[in-house]
């Protein structure tokens, strides 16, 4: 099954950032708003993410939905075992390759034997798209105001290919909200993992930080709102990741689906 909802959620605070019950707080917020489409990997947490996750499904039991998860190479031999286990399921709706890597290339007969639906790439350039086998039906790219991995080649290969787009970090894993301006914040995602300092803090995303600080000043909307709604009004995007800590984050994304100015959206894409 592909992602059926316009908005996911994505699961990688859980364990890492926020605890079980208040993972399972934001999942019963998000299966009440209508979100439909789950997403977690192997990786979130050191698995604590798909623990959570699989202990939320069986407690819960919810019904048309799709859960997606990540594995990390090499590709050679792929065992999805443990994330089966963790998640509490015996078939996983959407696998994907966690990030780019030459055995991929050559997982086809792997791919095969797996308890999968369907097989999606995630972080990967288009050229390195065009040399997967057909069976990717997926792709998921950070995609943001601020820094984007989704061109408009990219968009265009897939909507030829019938490849559906999932994107994630819409607020920039929190650099657009303008927090950071003066210092990373303690306890945020930049502090929890530094590495993603590096993919934010240069001139060129300053330069649209600004830009999106000028446009909500200008309109009285929060930098946070904006940068949602600009997320979520791009062509050719299936489904929009969130990630939150609280319930308010899922309503703050609905409320973003919403805005319909389009004059203001595409002042900030200018």
């Amino acid at each position: 099954m592909l992602p059926a909802s316009r908005i996911g959620l994505g699961c990688v605070t859980f364990g890492r950032e926020i605890d079980e019950a208040a993972s399972f707080a934001l999942l019963d917020h998000a299966l009440a708003r209508g979100i439909t489409h789950f997403d977690t990997a192997a990786a979130y947490g050191g698995g604590a993410s798909e623990i959570i996750l699989g202990k939320w499904l069986a407690s819960r039991k919810p019904v048309n939905i799709t859960v997606a998860t990540k594995i990390l190479p090499p590709y050679d031999h792929i065992d999805v075992t443990p994330s089966l286990q963790r998640l509490g399921v015996d078939h996983i709706d959407l696998l994907y390759l966690h990030q780019w890597h030459d055995s991929a290339l050559k997982a086809g007969a792997a791919l095969e034997k797996l308890p999968v639906s369907r097989f999606g790439a995630s972080n990967v350039t288009l050229d390195q798209l065009r040399d997967l086998e057909p069976r990717f039906s997926v792709i998921q790219n950070n995609h943001n105001l601020a820094v984007s991995d989704v061109s408009d080649d990219l968009r265009d290969y897939c909507a030829a290919h019938e490849i559906a787009i999932v994107t994630y970090s819409p607020l920039g894993a929190g650099f657009l909200t303008g927090k950071h301006q003066n210092g990373v914040q303690a306890g945020s995602r930049f502090e929890i993992i530094p590495g993603h300092q590096q993919v934010y803090f240069h001139d060129a995303a300053y330069k649209r930080l600004a830009r999106l600080e000028a446009t909500a000043k200008r309109t009285g909307h929060s930098q946070a709102h904006l940068a949602l709604a600009w997320a979520l009004h791009q062509p050719g995007i299936a489904c929009t990741l969130i990630g939150g800590r609280t319930p308010a984050h899922i309503d703050q994304a609905f409320a973003a689906l919403d805005f319909a100015d389009e004059a203001v959206l595409s002042e900030l894409t200018a």
